[in-house]
């Protein structure tokens, strides 16, 4: 007797193949040219957005070229040049701590597996997979931030609310091979369409493999009478 396809799981493929078609050029949005300025970005993005951390990594990464230059940076200077980046002082006492770890244990390089990754300072598991990701091209994981946690719940793909608890629900429904990019393009769709407060159901890309669009449009309907 053969067992009944994971609905969920064909709901999950069949968004990859939407999503793929909606924002075929969908990518981390946070600006780098290597793995470090990556890690770093990433680190700094916590809590802050990419647009932000953007507008400081440009001068920040024309000063600090390689893992030993935060390692050895005075910690009050550091802080200056991320001073408009919120937990500013936090971060910059992780950097130079993560820098100065890369430079003792991997020779200023950014490590490429997921239990190394993990044991720098500031580095979660999110941040790795981020790196992991887009630096090094290795599916090991799905980055969930708050656009993947609400879309993820808002597409039925699960009713965990914990971005930890999400990770593995998608792990087991998206295809290995589209997990980074199926972070990018639930991030895509949260920020130009699937907003938090006031999500655009009827011009939405997705809406026929969406279960909350009816549910949504009734309650649009309702605040327009």
């Amino acid at each position: 007797m053969s067992s009944k396809p994971n609905s969920r799981a064909v709901q999950a493929k069949a968004l990859c193949e939407a999503l793929a078609r909606v924002y075929p050029d969908a990518h981390c949005e946070l600006s780098f040219s290597k793995p470090l300025e990556l890690l770093i970005a990433t680190i700094l993005s916590a809590q802050c957005t990419d647009v932000q951390v953007n507008k400081v990594t440009p001068e920040l990464f024309k000063k600090y070229r390689v893992a030993r230059d935060y390692a050895e940076a005075k910690p009050e200077e550091l802080e200056h040049d991320l001073r408009s980046i919120g937990l500013y002082q936090a971060k910059a006492k992780n950097i130079r701590a993560c820098c100065r770890l890369l430079v003792e244990e991997h020779g200023g390089k950014v490590p490429e597996t997921m239990e190394e990754l993990v044991r720098l300072p500031g580095v979660g598991r999110k941040t790795a997979n981020v790196v992991l990701g887009n630096a090094f091209g290795q599916n090991v994981g799905v980055v969930v931030d708050t656009h993947v946690a609400r879309l993820s719940m808002r597409l039925g793909l699960t009713k965990e609310t914990d971005p930890k608890k999400i990770e593995p629900v998608l792990m087991k429904l998206v295809p290995q091979e589209d997990w980074t990019l199926f972070s990018h393009w639930l991030i895509f769709h949260g920020r130009r369409r699937c907003k938090a407060q006031n999500p655009d159901c009827p011009n939405c890309e997705i809406k026929a493999l969406c279960p909350s669009y009816p549910s949504f449009m009734k309650l649009k309907a309702k605040r327009t009478k």
